[in-house]
């Protein structure tokens, strides 16, 4: 019998439940923060993810990083930031404060977020699983947990009534659905192949390449500055990627 199979078997259930809590609660205070904190601090947290999951990596997995990656970190991380400013400020209104409840919701977020990701690299190294087998485990915790969760709210009949009264809101859910799971195989590869924080790299540059493709398909000029601190987060990028090959 192939050794490989017979560790990918081993692993306990529970060990899929940890990500899949950390990502419920993740989801659950991103969104809930956006009633009490102002536009900038949103963009400041969906920027700064990169240096949370290193950390998070030092403390659960032990890992170390080279102080240049902590700059790297910092600087895409600023380009990101300005870039997005740049390009959504402007039809935005600043008048809303930041609540200390707000800013306790972001970080909850952010380090949930951070631990799900180094997490799931400590369960692929440590039992040998593939994406699909991550997925599937974490996916049946999920649907248990938020179905535990709307049966406590007294909303699971309500919202399956909905469902069926609706038949465009089950169409766009389905179409979601797929979507959704088909994003979480290349998800789940990447955390596997490439690690926790080139996966982070990669869904915060993406907010640069989401906005620039709006910018393209419904003709937005991008202003000075977009165009700066896009070329430097790139540049950065490129330049992480060059070194990591010649080593």
């Amino acid at each position: 019998m192939n050794p490989n199979k017979q560790t990918m078997k081993a692993i306990p259930f529970y060990y899929y439940a940890p990500s899949s809590l950390s990502n419920t609660i993740s989801s659950w205070a991103q969104y809930e923060a956006l009633k009490y904190v102002s536009f900038p601090t949103q963009v400041l947290s969906k920027s700064c993810k990169i240096i949370p999951v290193m950390l998070v990596g030092i403390l659960l997995n032990k890992k170390s990083y080279p102080w240049s990656e902590y700059v790297e970190a910092s600087l895409i991380t600023l380009g990101v930031f300005m870039f997005t400013m740049s390009e959504k400020s402007s039809s935005h209104g600043h008048d809303q404060s930041d609540s200390t409840f707000g800013i306790g919701l972001l970080l909850l977020y952010l380090f949930c977020d951070s631990f799900t990701s180094q997490w799931q690299s400590r369960v692929y190294k440590q039992f040998s699983i593939d994406q699909y087998q991550m997925m599937l485990g974490v996916n049946i915790w999920s649907m248990i947990m938020t179905g535990f969760t709307l049966a406590q709210s007294g909303e699971f009949f309500s919202s399956l009534a909905f469902i069926l009264a609706d038949s465009s809101a089950f169409l766009h859910m389905t179409v979601l659905s797929v979507t959704s799971a088909t994003g979480q195989l290349f998800i789940f590869y990447t955390i596997k192949e490439l690690g926790p924080v080139i996966f982070t790299i990669i869904m915060t540059t993406r907010q640069i390449f989401s906005l620039f493709i709006s910018c393209l398909v419904f003709s937005h000029p991008l202003s000075a500055t977009g165009w700066l601190s896009s070329v430097a987060v790139f540049g950065i990028v490129i330049n992480r990627i060059y070194r990591k090959g010649s080593d």
